[in-house]
């Protein structure tokens, strides 16, 4: 009896310990917002009109996830995330219905070197880069360039990814990874890579990032990669590059303004993320110029803004080939109730020229009704809470 009492509570003691050498969090973020867009296409008579909606994930998608840390001693730990994405005004899932289809992985993670983590995962345009934009940091999801052409916006997730990031040494951190393809004989198609680093010291901060994407334009391979069954693409085609720079400045607590520039090109394209209709041609090419900045009037209140040019080429398109530019504009007024919940009001104005009358080409403002013609408003009045 004894023996027995003595087994349970070394049990009991034991499973104390590892208990508390880890840890699981629960976490998520709803964003809910009315929205206006002006020059919306109408499903009857093709002719512009005034559209009103909820809307969630105006700034940021909404999502809940659960973070886990468990120490193994001698400075390893492993770390896991799983995300899931919804959305706020319905309730039904994002990322075509994937449970976890933000993020999902598991990895070992040294304070010496670095984390080595694999699964599905974000490339180094997100780890290093977007920071510096205003979709991937105050705008959100209604100030991304034109169909999230460089992933600023985080809308491109790597399956079947291992990837290795650094710790910081000196104010410079970088990253690799590799995402497999995972067909039988094809490791070349749908298999994709991606750098990135920065660089901070003191109010500068300097950031590059390179991804590519492998595919074959005979035979598709739709779990690979880049998976087009949940939407989750940015193209479709053959060979993708996405690579960009970006630098910030931090005057004070209360300001900073950031300038990025991102190429991106698609070979053999045969679709393009929340395009309005078809796109075909031997190549798709866009290059984004950026600048911004966000100033606190007060600690709980800040002012941002944001203007984008974007010059764009569809080639081997016959007469639908084209070289359209897109000049965007965004401003926001976000103010602070607490940490977790602040309230927002967002306006976009965009406006496309040299489409040569390629309807696809016409202005749209991220996943809003696209319009009939070359330019569209968009007001959002949202509330966000983090938990």
């Amino acid at each position: 009896m004894k023996l027995k009492n003595l087994v349970i509570a070394s049990a009991m003691l034991f499973a104390g310990v590892a208990h508390a050498q880890s840890s699981v969090t629960l976490y998520g973020l709803i964003d809910t917002s009315l929205v206006y867009v002006n020059n919306a296409k109408s499903a009857t008579s093709g002719q512009n009109s005034s559209q009103f909606l909820e809307n969630s994930g105006s700034l940021n998608t909404s999502r809940w996830g659960l973070r886990g840390n468990e120490d193994l001693g001698g400075g390893l730990s492993a770390v896991f995330d799983l995300e899931n994405g919804f959305n706020g005004a319905n309730g039904t899932l994002k990322n075509g219905g994937d449970l976890f289809g933000r993020q999902a992985w598991v990895g070992l993670s040294s304070n010496q070197y670095g984390t080595v983590t694999l699964g599905r995962q974000y490339d180094a345009i997100n780890d290093y880069l977007e920071q510096m934009s205003a979709p991937g940091s105050w705008g959100g999801n209604l100030a991304s360039h034109p169909y999230d052409n460089d992933n600023l916006d985080n809308d491109m997730r790597l399956n079947n990814a291992v990837k290795f990031s650094s710790l910081s040494y000196g104010g410079f951190k970088a990253g690799a990874m590799y995402a497999f393809s995972g067909q039988p004989g094809g490791a070349g198609n749908n298999n994709a890579y991606s750098l990135g680093a920065s660089y901070g010291n003191g109010p500068f901060s300097l950031a590059a990032a390179y991804t590519q994407v492998n595919r074959s334009t005979v035979t598709a391979n739709a779990t690979g990669a880049v998976s087009t069954g949940d939407g989750d693409y940015l193209t479709e085609g053959g060979k993708q590059q996405i690579y960009g720079v970006g630098a910030r400045y931090q005057f004070d607590d209360k300001s900073s303004i950031s300038a990025v520039y991102t190429h991106s090109v698609t070979y053999n394209v045969t679709g393009l993320y929340l395009a309005s209709g078809a796109v075909t041609g031997s190549s798709l090419k866009f290059d984004n110029f950026e600048i911004n900045g966000r100033y606190f009037v007060l600690p709980d209140f800040s002012l941002s803004l944001a203007y984008t040019y974007t010059m764009g080429a569809l080639a081997g398109a016959g007469d639908k080939s084209a070289d359209p530019h897109w000049n965007q504009f965004v401003a926001q007024a976000d103010y602070l109730f607490s940490r977790s919940t602040d309230v927002y009001i967002e306006t976009v104005y965009q406006r496309v020229g040299s489409t040569n009358g390629n309807s696809v080409f016409n202005a749209q403002d991220y996943n809003m009704s696209a319009s009939a013609g070359n330019s569209q408003v968009v007001a959002a009045f949202g509330l966000r809470h983090r938990f």
